[in-house]
């Protein structure tokens, strides 16, 4: 019995001392992933190609990067990219090591911050037309519009502010001016609404209507009025890398420094290419050479023609309106008295003119520097201008034509040698060299004051036309009209010929004006 007991007592040490060894050895030896019969049961963990560690789950893995990127980027305000890609190989094992969930976090980190491409920090970029800048801070923002409007707004009367864009889906801010002024009144009257008897006596006085009295120049403030943007200014939020972002300096010369733009210019009566070129400040070479219809110095340009001009305008315009008080020497406007028995040629001075002085209220309207235009508020005359008074004609003068249909052109207007002798050096019209024969007509309607041998100029035929002009037809072969006889533009007069001081048949034709001859080719349509 004893010996039974001593071997059961003996028995139960070993049991217990086996069962401490094996609660020892698990407490001991790494941690094993549990034996599974459902395929792989355990994964070697890979981050952008580099072995972190191993562990029993793909979900484990996920979990671990996710914890390691939020740490990662806990570090710092400014949106951070890095490569993450997570691959797994797993394996199926009946025993097998998995490392803790810190120390694979750990090393992800680790592989995050040598993939790390590039830091994006908070920008704001800045929209205007087709120019855009990034700025670091939306201070950045509000300095720059600032400084923008600050060149016009020198008492800094306005201010610029943010508000979300109705117009747009997205969120985008655009920019809206409002006056410091009237900002405090409101402020004032949110903090201090009117009630009771104050509010009683306001809205009687509000119904009492002001007798109007005109005002004196002293009743008128002057000044800045109104100020806004010319353009659309378009704000949004977004992440950039440091490289694209502007720093504010630059920003504002670029904002507000004036840049050449192109634009359209009608040409005005008196205009010339080099008046043209001084006011717009360009030189002319560079002015013929941006417009492809301007051959050179001498084309000629008429009024209502279009030309491109370039004109220095910064990216953001501003539009604002001054009130002003001047005085003025000032011109009346030009008085015209019709005279329907004169051709439009004709005008006289019937009164010459003298200025006048005056005292002015306006409100004058800008973009940048260039005026668009002024509304008198108040004027008063110190003494009146004397307006200058022409008298001009309204009948639009005859034109005159070409006397004869085709033919070559053989002589011109002006000097020459003497074709044969006898002729003159100075050619005093124009000649087409035409067949013995060809119908000659009247350039203009007239009446024929001459019609027979004229010397030099053969047979030849004299037309007195009503603006005081008079058309001569030389070298006739025969003439088909009388001295006195009416004739209208066109009609059939002559046949050309080679009468008289000539070398071949011939038109000879001239137009005088006040008795003198001038170039033909000048009058003919």
């Amino acid at each position: 019995m004893k010996l039974r007991r001593h071997m059961k007592t003996r028995i139960g040490i070993i049991k217990g001392t086996v069962y401490a060894v094996v609660i020892w050895i698990l407490m001991i030896l790494p941690v094993y992933s549990p034996i599974k019969d459902t395929g792989d049961n355990i994964f070697t963990v890979y981050l952008n190609g580099v072995e972190v560690g191993t562990l029993a789950s793909r979900q484990t893995a996920e979990k671990c990067l996710r914890d390691a990127r939020r740490q990662f980027a806990s570090g710092s305000e400014e949106l951070i990219l890095a490569d993450a890609e997570l691959t797994l190989k797993g394996d199926d094992v009946l025993f097998g090591e998995v490392d803790s969930r810190k120390s694979v976090k750990n090393r992800m980190i680790e592989v995050l911050e040598k993939s790390k491409s590039s830091t994006l920090e908070r920008s704001y970029t800045v929209k205007i037309n087709k120019y855009s800048v990034n700025l670091s801070s939306k201070d950045d923002v509000f300095t720059l519009l600032s400084k923008a409007l600050g060149k016009y707004d020198t008492e800094g009367e306005y201010k610029v502010d943010l508000v979300t864009d109705p117009t747009r889906e997205v969120n985008v801010l655009t920019s809206q001016i409002v006056s410091v002024e009237e900002a405090r009144k409101e402020e004032a009257e949110l903090k201090l609404p009117e009630a009771g008897i104050d509010q009683a006596i306001s809205d009687v006085f509000r119904k009492i209507k002001p007798l109007i009295e005109e005002k004196s120049f002293e009743d008128y403030q002057l000044g800045l009025m109104s100020i806004d943007f010319g353009d659309k200014v378009e704000v949004v939020e977004s992440y950039l890398p440091a490289s694209e972002i502007t720093d504010i300096a630059t920003a504002i010369d670029e904002v507000t420094k004036d840049q050449e733009t192109n634009q359209i210019y009608e040409i005005k009566s008196g205009d010339t290419l080099g008046t043209i070129a001084e006011d717009f400040g360009l030189p002319l070479d560079k002015l013929i050479a941006m417009n492809e219809t301007i051959e050179n110095e001498e084309s000629k340009i008429r009024a209502g023609d279009e030309i491109i001009v370039t004109v220095p305008e910064p990216e953001l315009a501003v539009v604002y309106t001054t009130q002003q008080y001047y005085e003025e020497d000032y011109e009346a406007d030009i008085i015209y008295k019709d005279n329907d028995s004169w051709y439009t040629t004709r005008t006289e001075v019937i009164q010459e003119p003298s200025a006048g002085h005056r005292k002015v209220v306006a409100k004058v309207s800008y973009i940048n520097n260039t005026e668009t235009g002024r509304d008198i508020q108040k004027e008063e005359v110190t003494y009146e201008a004397v307006p200058k008074i022409v008298e001009r004609g309204t009948i639009v003068p005859p034109t005159y034509i070409k006397p004869i249909s085709g033919g070559r052109q053989s002589s011109g207007f002006g000097r020459r040698n003497a074709p044969t002798k006898g002729a003159s050096t100075f050619h005093k019209g124009i000649d087409w060299a035409t067949p013995v024969g060809t119908a000659v007509m009247a350039s203009n309607a007239g009446v024929v004051t001459r019609a027979g041998w004229g010397r030099g100029y053969g047979y030849v035929i004299y037309i007195s036309h009503a603006d005081g002009r008079e058309t001569r037809y030389g070298h006739l072969s025969k003439i088909l009209v009388k001295p006195g006889q009416s004739v209208s533009q066109g009609q059939k007069i002559a046949l050309s010929g080679n009468t008289g001081v000539s070398t071949g048949a011939h038109l000879h034709f001239e137009i005088l004006i006040n008795g003198a001859q001038v170039n033909p080719l000048n009058y003919l349509n």
